[in-house]
């Protein structure tokens, strides 16, 4: 019971950020508390153009719902969409196995504006047996003017042998 009240407590408070803030008039919408909210939200957002072993391109319509007060894609849009596309390649070449990430850093060059398509482009630069590196670009689809550029490193857990 107290674990659910705490639970009400983050939504309200939440709710308050968000009325504070005047982008949000009404309770938030019930789809948010589902379990896989955010990772449902971050791929709806990607469209598979192509996928091999190491490589992932992927299109991305940049629309109101994921952009900032200057209708331009929202910064932390961008870097979830840059950890999706990364651990992505990673799961191409090293399959089921457990991984954390364990460094990730975005370069923000310029901005995809309302509208824009924007091309997702993720490769792996190295793995080895306990460690993939990958990097991911977003770039203008029709001028292939380079956006954003994001490096993640991730981890490979050891199978545990009994």
């Amino acid at each position: 019971m107290a674990e659910e009240q705490q639970k009400l407590s983050y939504v309200a408070n939440t709710e308050g950020f968000f009325r504070r803030l005047g982008l949000f008039k009404e309770s938030l919408p019930e789809a948010c508390e589902k379990k896989d909210f955010y990772s449902d939200l971050v791929g709806s957002l990607l469209k598979a153009d192509r996928i091999e072993r190491g490589r992932i391109t992927c299109s991305l319509s940049v629309n109101s719902a994921v952009t900032n007060l200057y209708n331009t894609l929202h910064g932390g849009v961008v870097a979830a969409v840059a950890e999706a596309v990364a651990l992505a390649c990673v799961r191409t070449v090293a399959g089921d196995k457990e991984l954390f990430l364990g460094e990730f850093s975005t370069s923000y060059l310029s901005a995809a504006r309302l509208d824009e398509e924007v091309e997702v482009d993720g490769c792996m630069l190295r793995q080895g047996r306990s460690v993939a590196v990958t990097s991911v670009e977003l770039r203008i689809k029709k001028t292939r003017k380079l956006l954003y550029i994001s490096r993640a490193t991730f981890y490979i857990m050891p199978v545990a042998s009994l």
